[in-house]
């Protein structure tokens, strides 16, 4: 009975390994799930149309709540332009526990609850380097809290993202300082 009980974990082992993509494949897309809370400012100027041009400067906690491809969570800051009309484009970069950094671009509709943002992952430093992807997201609310201070929040950010030979979580060790032979 025993060795039957091997017999089958190795053979569903072996499965596994045999039908699982490899590590780092080009196509080895990860999803992810996260929430985002924002706090900043944004600073306006009117335009003929009924809602002002803004400059947005916030920043907040990605918690990732499905999914390892990046880990736990980051800090995020992000940097926009609001054109009063209809898009928002901007950066951010997310930074671990480490202080290793994922930067991204952002096009959005203007800031407001219930809008939707698509994000692009540009790369990023040290173990997130050479990562790409993409994500999308709505605001869940928006809240000006007077002056220029507002708020914001999304649950449903959701996303995938890769890498050639995608990160783990162990640094890599430093490379050698000799040049090569």
């Amino acid at each position: 009975m025993r060795s039957r009980r091997t017999a089958l974990l190795a053979a569903a082992g072996a499965a596994a390994c045999l039908l699982a993509p490899a590590a780092g494949a080009a196509d080895d897309w990860r999803p992810f799930s996260a929430t985002w809370a924002l706090a900043g400012t944004r600073t306006t100027l009117p335009t003929e149309g009924a809602r002002p041009a803004a400059l947005v400067h916030a920043s907040g906690t990605l918690v990732i709540t499905k999914g390892e491809t990046l880990g736990r969570g980051f800090f995020g800051e992000v940097i926009g332009f609001d054109d009063g009309a209809n898009q928002l484009v901007g950066r951010a970069v997310f930074t671990d526990e480490r202080g290793e950094k994922v930067f991204a671009t952002l096009k959005a509709q203007p800031l407001a609850t219930g809008r939707t943002a698509v994000g692009t992952f540009t790369g990023g430093t040290g173990r997130w380097s050479g990562l790409e992807g993409d994500f999308t997201f709505s605001w869940t609310s928006v809240v000006e809290s007077g002056g220029d201070e507002i708020n914001a929040f999304t649950v449903n950010v959701e996303g995938r993202a890769r890498k050639g030979t995608f990160a783990s979580t162990e640094t890599p060790p430093a490379a050698s300082a000799e040049p090569p032979k």
